[in-house]
């Protein structure tokens, strides 16, 4: 790295001193943002560097690490101990040359901005939404949406890794290859990320331009318009001919941020949520007043402004990553089920495109996707949809997104991912003894 700004920890108002490690008090329950999980961990702690970080490792025997909880599988839930890396945040240095910069792994994608921008540089790819933390969306290949753009996790270069014996090791091409190949996307079950290196790019300005269109164009237009946009993706729903197309691209036009409307688009969701859960039976006629609730947009801003979408009304998410091939196919599946069973959701079926990478446990490991995701208000139970459209899901050959619901098994996983085993075999060796492994992980390796 040719830039340093030193290798300094975010310190907050409301740390004790700094050879103490911060202990949240065990008064309630932890739980995910949406509030599906939950769990009551004997010691919930917030080292303040990674000093502290070793310490809890060499002492605790079982450790989960949690980010933002914006994870709907119970990857996280455990009554052992809960290390919280929020304060294991901020900039550590660059490499101006490459456009490569090496942050903390706590520091949620939110506040990268605020470190990348006075060096000029910009995340290539980023979802729509920016609460996790950057090991949290990591390790569990988070993705925004492009033919030419993989997931997140892809575009690290180099990380840290502590492991159960309490050494760092470093990870990149040419240093613990096998451990770098298969903890980019690792669920965190192969120690504690500590600081990641992210490939960048200039920074860059994208325009945001949404509009309602024909499904039938969709099925029409889709290989075209996914070669003339940088980012596409739609928003289907089941009983209306119209879905909403969302495209980005780089671009040097002025700014035009987004305009704050009243009521929101968020706070119409949540509307439309709540009469559908209410009566059920408005849900068709909600959906087809479409035309009315959405009208185009365009929107000129920095990359990390037009990335982020305001996301209030919580939910539970099901998603999973289908060969590009077969995308549009399981989608109309997916739409044809929703709309026959009447079943009650406002939300719609979200559908981006990803491209292939090279990681052991990433849902797009040597295969270019399509990305099919489902979600249910979190006021009402997801598990009775997420049955329903999961088998459509795994007939198309689909994948879960390791952070969204799903039922399959080691079993099933294994027959998925050609180095399935690898995988495994790294993670014994690294962690023969489970320390960084819950009920759940156990389940789901069959360890």
């Amino acid at each position: 790295m040719n830039q340093s700004t030193g290798q300094t920890i975010n310190q907050t108002e409301d740390q004790t001193t700094h050879h103490q490690i911060n202990e949240i008090k065990n008064t309630s329950k932890w739980n995910n943002w949406s509030g599906y999980q939950h769990s009551q961990p004997e010691h919930i702690l917030k080292p303040q560097n990674i000093e502290q970080v070793q310490q809890i490792v060499q002492q605790h025997a079982k450790i989960r690490v949690v980010g933002a909880g914006h994870s709907f599988t119970p990857l996280v839930s455990t009554d052992a101990t809960l290390l919280s890396l929020d304060h294991i945040a901020g900039f550590v240095d660059s490499d101006q040359q490459r456009s490569q910069a090496s942050i903390w792994a706590g520091t949620r994608l939110f506040h990268l901005d605020q470190y990348l921008q006075p060096i000029n540089q910009a995340l290539i790819q980023q979802g729509d939404i920016d609460q996790q933390s950057l090991a949290g969306a990591v390790s569990t290949g988070t993705h925004g949406t492009g033919i030419d753009l993989h997931c997140i996790s892809a575009y690290v270069e180099a990380f840290e890794l502590l492991t159960a014996s309490g050494e760092i090791l470093r990870c990149n091409e040419y240093e613990n290859k096998d451990i770098f190949d298969a903890g980019r996307v690792s669920l965190g079950s192969l120690g504690v990320l500590t600081k990641i290196t992210m490939q960048n790019k200039p920074r860059y300005k994208l325009k945001e331009h949404v509009e309602l269109v024909a499904v039938s164009d969709l099925v029409t237009n889709i290989e075209q318009w996914k070669k003339q946009h940088r980012h596409i993706e739609c928003f289907a729903f089941s009983h209306a001919e119209k879905l909403m197309l969302k495209t980005l691209d780089i671009t040097e036009e002025p700014i035009q941020p987004r305009k704050q409307s009243w009521p929101s688009e968020d706070m119409l969701l949540t509307m439309c949520c709540e009469l559908t859960r209410a009566f059920p039976t408005l849900n068709p006629h909600l959906q087809k007043l479409l035309g009315v609730f959405v009208k185009p947009t365009t929107f000129v801003d920095w990359s990390s402004q037009i990335f982020p979408t305001p996301r209030n009304t919580k939910f539970n998410e099901m998603e999973y990553q289908i060969p590009a091939e077969h995308g549009i196919a399981c989608l109309q599946e997916v739409l044809a089920a929703l709309k026959k069973s009447q079943y009650p959701t406002f939300f719609p079926v979200e559908f981006r495109f990803v491209k292939g990478d090279d990681i052991w446990l990433s849902p797009f490991y040597q295969r270019d996707s399509v990305s099919i995701s489902i979600h249910q208000f979190h006021k009402q139970e997801p598990r009775l949809l997420f049955d329903l459209v999961e088998p459509i899901l795994q007939k198309f050959q689909g994948r879960p997104h390791w952070g969204k619901m799903h039922t399959m098994n080691s079993s099933q996983l294994s027959a998925l991912y050609p180095k399935w085993m690898d995988f495994m075999q790294i993670r014994q060796q690294l962690d023969p003894a489970g320390k960084f492994l819950n009920p759940y992980l156990e389940l789901l390796f069959d360890q």
